[in-house]
C-alpha cells in the first residue's frame, strides 16, 4: 500500500481532498481484484462516469462508484455475490496491502423499475488517509443485468497513477467507447442529472475520439429501445434546466478542483443534439502553429524528462484545458490569463506550452521550467484551435505539415499523425495492445489503428489498438 505522503501530494496537486484520491486509489485495485476473478473478468461489464476517468479520459472528474452490467443474470445473488466478492477483497488485501475485511460487504438485492433484479454492493476500507477507527468508507458496486450491450466490450488499461501499480499494469473489461458514450446520452435524457451533462459535453468536446454520429445515434436508438423510451432531444431537456443548475455544485463540486459554469455546458447542448440526431459537422478547428522542429508530446503519461517541479503546474493546465477554463499563469514574476492548448518539446530539449492570451488572443508559447505557477480560473473560453492537452490515452497530436483524416476502426474515428516506416531506426517506439485480443503491436509512430489480424486462436481479429508505453 502506497504511504499517507503520497496520497496528501496528489490531493494537494489536484486541488481535492485527500479522501476523494484515496477512493480513487482504492477504485483501482478494485477493479484489478475484479480482472483476477475468472468468473467475474469478462461477464462483468465495467461503464458509467467513473469508467470514463478510469479506462478512457486521466484527466476527467473524480468518481466513487463503480457500475456493472453483468451478461448472466444468475449473477444477482446473495451467496454468489458474497462469495465472488470475498475472493475479491481477498485479492486486493494480498496485492495491496489494504484492509478490506470480507465483513465489511454488503449486498442489496432489489427490483428495478422494470421489476427487474439489481443490486447496490458496498465494499468497505481502510487506505492510507482513512481513520484508523469509527465508520469503514465504503465503495459503491452497482450492478445490473437489466441492460443492452449493443458494441463488444473491450478490455482497457485503468489509469492508475499511484506508484504501487502492478507491472503490467490493472485492466478491465469496459463498454466500447461509442457505448459509453451513447449511455451517457441516455441517462442524460432519463434522469437529467448534472454529472450525465457534464459527462456528454465533455465526450462531445473530446474530438480525437468522437465517434461518428451515425454510429453513436444507432447505438442511442438500440439503448433507447430496450428500455423503452424515446431518444433524447434537446427540446425535451428544457424544463430540467433549473434543476439541473441548481444541483450542479451539489453533484460535482467535490469531483473538480474548480467547477466550470453549469451555464457554459447548458450552451453547448444544441450544437450536440444537432450533431447526433443530424449528423451535422462540429465547427472544425486548426493546429495552433508550433514552433521551428517541435515535437508534440503525447498525454496519457508525461514524459519522464519533464522536472517533478513542474508537473503540478502541467496537470492543473491540462484539467482547464480539458474543461475549457482559462488559467492565471505566473511567468517571469508576472501573471498572465492565458488558453492553454499544447505542448511540445524542442529540438534542444525543452518543453513549451503553447497558448493564447485571453485578453488579446494574441500566440503565446511558454518555457515548461520557466512556469512559476499555475492556478484554473473560473473563466471559460470558445477554443479557436484544437486542444491537444487532454488525455485520452495518448492524444495523436499532428505536427504542422500532417492533415487530420479519418479512418475507421472497427466503427472508431480516429485522428492519425503520419506514419513512419518501419525502417526507419532510432528514436521512440510505440507500443499498443490490441483492444480484442490482447497482442501488441510496436509502431514507429503514434497510430493506434490495427489492421485485421489474428489473435491467439489463429481466428479473425478487428480489435483497435490501445496504448500501453512508449520505449526508447
Amino acid at each position: 500500500m502506497i504511504d499517507k505522503r503520497e496520497i496528501l501530494e496528489a490531493a494537494s496537486t489536484l486541488s481535492l481532498l485527500p479522501n476523494v484520491v484515496e477512493k480513487d486509489y482504492v477504485l483501482g485495485w478494485i477493479l484489478g481484484g475484479i480482472n483476477a476473478n475468472s468468473v467475474l473478468a469478462n461477464s462483468w461489464v465495467f461503464k458509467g462516469g467513473t469508467c470514463l476517468k478510469k479506462c478512457f479520459f486521466e484527466t476527467y472528474r473524480f468518481s466513487e462508484d463503480l457500475d456493472f452490467t453483468l451478461r448472466d443474470p444468475s449473477h444477482i445473488d446473495q451467496e454468489f455475490l458474497q462469495t465472488q466478492l470475498t475472493e475479491v477483497v481477498k485479492w486486493v488485501a494480498d496485492q495491496s496491502g489494504l484492509n478490506m475485511p470480507p465483513d465489511q460487504i454488503s449486498i442489496d438485492i432489489y427490483d428495478n423499475p422494470r421489476g427487474k433484479p439489481s443490486c447496490q454492493g458496498k465494499i468497505g476500507y481502510r487506505g492510507p488517509v482513512s481513520p484508523s477507527s469509527g465508520g469503514w468508507p465504503k465503495i459503491k458496486l452497482d450492478l445490473s443485468a437489466d441492460e443492452k450491450i449493443v458494441l463488444p466490450s473491450v478490455r482497457q488499461p485503468v489509469f492508475h497513477p499511484y506508484s504501487d501499480a502492478p507491472p503490467d499494469g490493472i485492466w478491465t473489461n469496459c463498454y466500447a467507447y461509442e457505448e459509453a458514450f451513447a449511455e451517457k446520452v441516455r441517462a442524460l435524457g432519463e434522469r437529467t442529472r448534472p454529472r450525465d451533462l457534464y459527462d456528454v459535453v465533455n465526450l462531445y468536446r473530446h474530438l480525437d475520439a468522437r465517434p461518428s454520429a451515425g454510429v453513436l445515434r444507432d447505438v442511442l436508438k438500440q439503448k433507447c429501445d430496450f428500455k423503452s423510451i424515446v431518444v433524447p432531444t434537446f427540446e425535451a431537456l428544457v424544463t430540467h434546466r433549473t434543476d439541473l443548475e441548481a444541483k450542479w455544485a451539489a453533484m460535482l463540486g467535490h469531483q473538480l478542483s474548480v467547477l466550470p459554469s453549469a451555464t457554459d455546458f447548458w450552451d453547448a447542448l444544441p450544437e450536440i443534439f444537432r450533431w447526433i440526431h443530424t449528423g451535422a459537422e462540429a465547427p472544425q478547428r486548426t493546429i495552433i502553429k508550433p514552433g521551428l522542429q517541435e515535437v508534440p508530446i503525447y498525454s496519457r503519461t508525461l514524459p519522464m524528462s519533464i522536472p517533478i517541479r513542474t508537473r503540478p503546474a502541467l496537470e492543473t493546465i491540462r484539467f482547464a484545458a480539458a474543461n475549457y477554463l482559462c488559467v492565471d499563469l505566473v511567468y517571469e514574476n508576472k501573471t498572465r490569463r492565458i488558453e492553454p492548448y499544447s505542448l511540445r518539446r524542442t529540438a534542444e530539449g525543452n518543453y513549451v506550452l503553447h497558448a493564447l492570451r485571453s485578453d488579446s488572443g494574441e500566440h503565446r508559447s511558454y518555457r515548461l521550467d520557466r512556469i512559476q505557477g499555475a492556478s484554473v480560473t473560473s473563466q471559460s473560453f470558445s477554443p479557436r484551435y484544437v486542444i491537444e492537452l487532454t488525455a485520452t490515452g495518448p492524444v495523436p497530436v499532428a505536427e504542422s505539415t500532417a492533415q487530420l483524416r479519418s479512418t475507421p476502426t472497427g466503427s472508431r474515428t480516429t485522428q492519425r499523425s503520419p506514419r513512419t516506416t518501419s525502417s526507419a531506426s532510432g528514436g521512440p517506439t510505440y507500443v499498443y495492445r490490441c483492444s480484442s485480443c490482447g497482442k501488441t503491436f510496436r509502431r514507429k509512430s503514434m497510430d493506434s489503428s490495427l489492421n485485421t489480424h489474428k489473435n491467439r486462436s489463429g481466428y479473425p481479429c478487428y480489435g483497435y489498438g490501445v496504448y500501453v508505453k512508449t520505449t526508447y
